[in-house]
């Protein structure tokens, strides 16, 4: 496992319950603008106690959502948390957004 794969890692376990963010937004507190697609293909591999349903595209879709034991698992555990999710997209996305940037002091 790489470095980068290991800090996307260690930020994603900072996602707090019922909130969520983007891979873009993980790439870009982490120092990679352009690396969303990396941040996509580090969450296909990671460890299942890491809350990778809170990480989701930059329009709040569910598009991690076949890595998931079952097809309605990421929506099943965010609504568990809270998080309205119809069709596969987080209502009110920008309610319950979090920005690492912002949030970890990385900005």
């Amino acid at each position: 496992m790489n470095d980068f794969y290991n800090d996307i890692y260690e930020l994603v376990k900072h996602i707090p319950e019922g909130r969520v963010t983007s891979y873009g937004a993980i790439a870009i507190a982490l120092g990679k603008p352009k690396g969303a697609r990396i941040v996509g293909y580090a969450m296909n591999l990671c460890d299942k106690n890491l809350p990778a349903h809170r990480v989701v595209n930059r329009n709040g879709l569910l598009t991690g959502k076949m890595h998931f034991s079952g097809p309605d698992e990421m929506a099943e555990r965010l609504r568990a948390e809270g998080i309205v999710v119809i069709n596969d997209q987080i209502q009110n996305f920008e309610k319950h957004f979090w920005d690492p940037s912002t949030e970890l002091g990385l900005a």
